[in-house]
């Protein structure tokens, strides 16, 4: 179990994180969602122990996060690794080694050969998205309990990001790993992702269930034969509604059945009740916290 209770944290003299209070159960991925600058990085460079919260704590199993033993048991992986050019793969995997001795260094070679990489080609001569993939299979043969990654999917095709979803997918059911992944590819934490937490106004604004989140929320395109006043929507808990002219679509806090018999009496020519993704949702809360 991780535990983060953090009341503040600055960085040079700004407040970025406030009043966190977040709690991830073992082998459960959360994806950390919010815009850019909303404190996503630095959040996970507290739960690494890389940072030390000004006032608060981040725990796991009961553990600082900054001790040796409980350090050993987590792997951060920055958005942007350091790396310096001259070096190797195999010399970069060769230094993790004495940090997390019981690397998997079948798995590491067999997840090279999967991405393509040649292990012992310069890092100076791998793009963006090649140095993205070694780290990630060098994060995932260290067999983590807990492994912490930074806009994971930044630089990654389509066909990559879906390996590194079964990869991680994999981490979790052998390892019995928990991950806190954070990026803006929604769309791709939907797919696997058990947890979520919202960053806004420098808090966790929202977490929980994705799929119970969703529930919370409804939408509808509806037509009708003259404009409507937004006005005729007062009786509905209304997230967000946009009205061209006689077309509005609209998003409602609650019960689909309720809210479609509330908008029937509105006399709508047309209504469809629409689905949710995870990006439609994370922009709904985004507007929602900021009215």
């Amino acid at each position: 179990m991780i535990s983060v209770n953090i009341n503040s944290h600055y960085l040079g003299g700004n407040l970025i994180l406030e009043d966190i209070d977040l709690r991830i159960p073992d082998g459960k991925v959360l994806g950390l969602v919010g815009t850019n600058g909303s404190g996503k990085s630095t959040l996970l460079r507290l739960m690494s122990g890389v940072y030390v919260p000004d006032s608060g704590s981040v725990l796991y199993d009961g553990k600082e996060a900054t001790l040796p033993e409980v350090r050993e048991n987590v792997f951060f992986l920055p958005d942007d690794p350091f790396f310096a050019g001259q070096t190797t793969g195999k010399g970069i995997f060769e230094t993790y080694r004495t940090f997390y001795p019981g690397i998997d260094r079948e798995l590491y070679r067999r997840l090279l050969e999967r991405f393509k990489l040649d292990e012992n080609a310069h890092q100076r001569n791998f793009s963006k998205g090649m140095r993205r993939q070694f780290y990630i299979a060098l994060a995932l043969s260290a067999r983590p309990k807990y492994l912490l990654l930074d806009e994971a999917f930044d630089g990654l095709d389509a066909f990559t990001k879906k390996t590194v979803i079964e990869e991680i997918n994999r981490a979790v059911e052998e390892n019995d790993s928990t991950v806190v992944i954070s990026s803006h590819a929604l769309a791709e934490l939907e797919t696997f992702c058990d947890l979520y937490a919202l960053i806004d106004n420098r808090t966790v604004s929202s977490q929980g269930s994705l799929e119970e989140h969703a529930a919370k929320y409804c939408r509808f395109r509806l037509a009708f034969t003259e404009a409507p006043n937004e006005l005729a929507f007062s009786n509905l808990n209304v997230r967000d509604i946009e009205m061209k002219g006689k077309f509005v679509t609209v998003t409602v806090e609650g019960n689909a059945e309720s809210a479609y018999a509330e908008l029937l009496k509105l006399n709508p020519a047309v209504i469809e009740q629409e689905a949710l993704t995870f990006e439609d949702i994370f922009i709904t809360d985004v507007k929602g916290g900021r009215k």
